[in-house]
């Protein structure tokens, strides 16, 4: 059972693209069906109209170089995140097998914390004021550890993991609500209308012809807009989590959340797993 509800989930990660645009697709052959069953064809087929579909295809393809860019970047960034995370959650564990400090422990802790808060601001549930708020809040620890007499170099270093979190938040704030060029968006879609438009009107014999290449074009144009939409913001999770397969995965922060909470995991029985879905 559990294998056949993953199968099931792959494949509608794979093709849910295609099914949200089978009713656009059904409204242009239905047209088409319609156009030509009360003679409303009054174009021919001619080398403007392919040429209009050639530059919808050029315009499509420069989104898609545009969006891709911040796509490969965004792919790395979950895993910086549980590395900058792991590290200083390990360098506060060393510093408690050394000095045994109640400070360095508390980190730790606020660690875990940090991380149930990081996966409720992936899902917009934490504003990103208050995720700023909790990396400034490591400065106590910091200040608690200096005190302590812990080395200076071992305090830069956790500074500038703290520093490199910063930006890594910041950065994933900007992909995810800064889009792509609107006014590209726009000329594309009203390219894609005009064509869909376009195959509506022109006459194409036999019909079933006419109705196949309608359905055709129109799907392809419909897909690749559609995916460019998704693709340029790839941290858009939803209650499931990665629904349309087009998402980050967010498997390095469940690991590392999975590996600092072993233990509680194993005492309760269960384990408890923020990423991937909303938190309770």
């Amino acid at each position: 059972m559990a294998t056949m509800k993953k199968a099931l989930k792959r494949n509608w990660r794979k093709w849910n693209i295609a099914i949200r645009i089978l009713p656009v697709i059904a409204i242009v052959v239905v047209l088409k069906i319609i156009a030509n069953r009360y003679e409303w064809e009054v174009m021919e087929l001619n080398a403007l109209f392919t040429s209009l579909v050639a530059g919808s295809i050029f315009l499509i393809s420069f989104l898609v170089k545009g969006v891709l860019s911040d796509y490969k970047e965004a792919e790395r960034i979950p895993s910086d995140l549980a590395g900058t995370l792991k590290t200083l959650y390990d360098d506060a564990d060393t510093i408690y097998g050394a000095k045994k400090l109640d400070s360095a422990l508390e980190f730790m802790a606020f660690q875990k914390e940090f991380l149930v808060s990081l996966n409720n601001w992936f899902y917009k549930e934490e504003r990103t004021a208050v995720m700023m708020q909790k990396i400034s809040e490591m400065n106590r620890f910091f200040i608690a550890f200096d005190q302590a007499g812990v080395t200076a170099n071992f305090i830069i270093k956790m500074k500038s993991e703290q520093s490199l979190l910063r930006k890594t938040i910041l950065r994933i704030d900007t992909i995810r609500d800064t889009g792509f060029v609107g006014s590209a968006y726009a000329i594309v879609e009203a390219m894609g209308l005009a064509i869909a438009a376009g195959l509506i009107i022109i006459r194409i014999e036999p019909l079933y012809a006419a109705v196949f290449f309608n359905a055709l074009v129109t799907f392809l144009i419909a897909y690749m807009i559609q995916l460019i939409r998704d693709l340029d913001n790839p941290f858009d999770y939803t209650i499931d989590g990665v629904e349309n397969g087009t998402e980050i995965p967010l498997r390095p922060l469940q690991d590392l959340y999975d590996e600092l909470n072993v233990g509680e995991a194993r005492t309760e029985k269960k384990a408890t797993k923020p990423f991937g879905r909303r938190s309770s």
